[in-house]
């Protein structure tokens, strides 16, 4: 069990950082080039508003962060077992917050950023389903935010392989935390009924 629960500890330190990270890539979105009026005047993409980064693969992957990191510190409390459940419920948590984080994220990547064109605000790149990510040219069609869409590209990119590695980290756990409160039990009756 002690290898378990430093194992399960270690993922949670992974953990720790990645969510900062989504949390902080999430509100440069919110801040294009640093600049607040884009944000005050409601000229952001829909799916920013949904905040896949700071809401799923930041704030609700620290429950799972906290609950691995924690694990056996309080034995009087939770049996082997359980707190083995405790961790699978938790890891469980994680993947629906980075599987939120991915989808929210791929979804804002194939739309587009929201920029001002020679049309008005619009989303320039929404019928091409994802192909302007490929056509580099066709980028300077967004007069403003300046750079919107390379600051789009780079920040959903990098929430999309956060999020990956945070739903790789949470299924490590999910079965490591299985195998253990699973097996356990059936391996400690085995050994108490040999000794007997």
């Amino acid at each position: 069990m002690c290898c378990s629960v430093g194992f399960a500890r270690s993922l949670g330190l992974a953990l720790l950082p990645l969510a900062l990270c989504c949390i902080v890539a999430n509100l440069l979105l919110l801040f294009p080039m640093g600049e607040t009026t884009y944000i005050e005047q409601d000229h952001l993409s829909r799916y920013i508003w949904y905040f896949g980064g700071l809401g799923g693969g930041g704030l609700l992957m620290l429950i799972p962060a906290v609950v691995f990191i924690t694990l056996g510190k309080c034995s009087c409390c939770w049996n082997e077992s359980l707190m083995m459940c405790g961790s699978v419920f938790a890891a469980v948590i994680g993947l629906v917050g980075s599987g939120y984080c991915f989808i929210i994220s791929g979804l804002a990547l194939l739309q587009g950023p929201y920029c001002f064109t020679s049309l008005g605000w619009r989303y320039p790149f929404s019928e091409l389903g994802g192909s302007y990510l490929l056509e580099p040219e066709s980028w300077s069609k967004c007069h403003q935010p300046v750079h919107i869409v390379e600051w789009n590209i780079t920040l959903l990119c990098v929430l999309l392989g956060l999020a990956v590695l945070e739903f790789v980290i949470c299924l490590l756990q999910l079965g490591n935390g299985l195998v253990n409160a699973i097996c356990r039990p059936c391996c400690y009756k085995q050994q108490y009924s040999l000794n007997a």
